[in-house]
């Protein structure tokens, strides 16, 4: 089996690689090449790749290279985690859009927007040589906005599923609280990437009993600590939201939050440069603790119990996954991208039944689901009106004068990465 990681540089990487190492049983890679045009990361992330294999016992090759034709040839799978523009564009992402009051965030809102606008093109370029070098490739998506790039290639026609970290790391936490093993906790997880809810939290199976009611009640203090919100909200809207909902019901006290205080990407940087001195040192062999403060938090797991259901049937068979809606939400089109549990094997994610949705949770994923074919429409053909359409969808902007500032500051941030500029 051979896998190819696109981005392969990030000091992500090494997370992904104790994974492959200690879950070598559910999936059993033989070769891993680590694709990224930075070769002087690449090289430091390869070097301390390989030793976290040799320290596990661990027999597959790792490679590197910064051809990306040659690293994807032949792979089963492969998987996605680039930053077009890396930190400093994130940090732009993060600031600018703070001048007109609005959220500075890389996912969600303008900032959010202008990563699709950078990601989509260079994401699809990627597909499509893969495409050529190994058409039945998996192709794994953990770049970030999910949702929206997830979406594009399945419309372009590629294998492709999204992943993200946020459902295994509420059920990481919830077995934790519980003192129960994780396999055991099932989640109702519903919505779109980066603004999903957990309706509710089952034992033993998709179909187990709900104890969701007694984790806020037992622990609602702690949940809500971790959210950043108020316990009051959480009880009640009687359900766990994800983190990234509190840039909707608390977006003024967020901006004010955000206004006072560095970027995360400025923290992410020093980090990374601090993680990169660590990568260098030879007799690193083990993933370093401050790589848990950097994010991704059990991102391994995830990826690879993903592929090795989509490879080999060895992983879970009822994973939270993103992929088409097909009727799920029946608010929505069918081709539109949702997070929710799935059945995964071969043939690809089948979504499970969802309940029907309060509308205080159907309406904004309508929303946003609109927001979001606006967005990959501009970054699919570009042009200032679609830039500003887009905005004036999203429910964090939604205001004309608000739009009008943001585009024209999307585009002069943005300049160098947008081919129609």
């Amino acid at each position: 089996m051979k896998l190819a990681v696109i981005g392969g540089g990030s000091t992500y990487t090494p997370e992904l690689i104790d994974g492959f190492a200690r879950l070598r049983d559910t999936l059993p890679v033989e070769e891993l090449v680590l694709v990224d045009p930075a070769a002087d990361r690449l090289e430091l992330v390869g070097g301390l790749a390989r030793r976290i294999f040799t320290r596990q016992d661990h027999a597959g090759k790792i490679t590197t290279t910064t051809d990306l034709d040659a690293g994807v040839a032949g792979a089963d799978a492969v998987l996605l985690q680039l930053r077009v523009g890396g930190q400093a564009a994130r940090d732009k992402d993060e600031t600018w859009p703070l001048e007109c009051g609005c959220i500075g965030q890389e996912t969600t809102g303008a900032g959010g927007l202008a990563k699709a606008l950078r990601t989509v093109p260079v994401v699809l370029d990627i597909a499509e040589r893969v495409r050529r070098t190994n058409p039945d490739a998996w192709i794994i998506d953990f770049t970030n906005p999910v949702g929206i790039v997830t979406r594009a290639l399945l419309q372009a026609g590629h294998k492709a599923v999204g992943l993200c970290n946020v459902a295994i790391g509420f059920q990481r936490k919830f077995a934790r609280l519980l003192d129960v093993n994780p396999s055991e906790v099932h989640l109702d997880h519903v919505g779109l990437n980066h603004l999903t809810w957990e309706l509710g939290v089952r034992l033993g199976g998709p179909d187990g009993g709900n104890v969701l009611p007694k984790l806020l009640a037992e622990h609602g203090d702690a949940i809500a600590d971790d959210l950043h919100m108020d316990r009051k909200l959480v009880d009640r809207l009687g359900v766990v939201p994800s983190y990234y909902l509190r840039y909707f019901y608390a977006h003024d006290e967020v901006v004010r939050e955000l206004g006072t205080k560095p970027s995360r990407a400025a923290e992410v940087a020093a980090m990374e440069k601090e993680l990169l001195a660590m990568y260098g040192d030879p007799t690193l062999d083990t993933k370093p603790e401050l790589l848990a403060k950097r994010g991704g938090a059990f991102y391994s797991e995830a990826a690879v119990d993903l592929a090795a259901s989509l490879l080999g049937g060895g992983g879970s068979p009822v994973q939270v996954v993103n992929t088409y809606n097909n009727g799920t939400l029946p608010f929505l089109p069918d081709d539109a991208v949702i997070e929710v549990q799935a059945r995964v094997g071969h043939d690809g994610a089948t979504p499970l039944a969802v309940p029907a949705l309060d509308p205080l949770y159907a309406g904004l994923i309508a929303n946003v689901t609109a927001y979001e074919d606006l967005a990959l429409e501009a970054a699919l053909r570009g042009g200032r009106d679609r830039v500003f359409k887009a905005l004036l969808a999203h429910p964090l902007i939604g205001q004309y004068d608000y739009a009008e500032q943001l585009t024209d500051r999307l585009i002069a941030h943005n300049r160098e990465h947008l081919a129609w500029a």
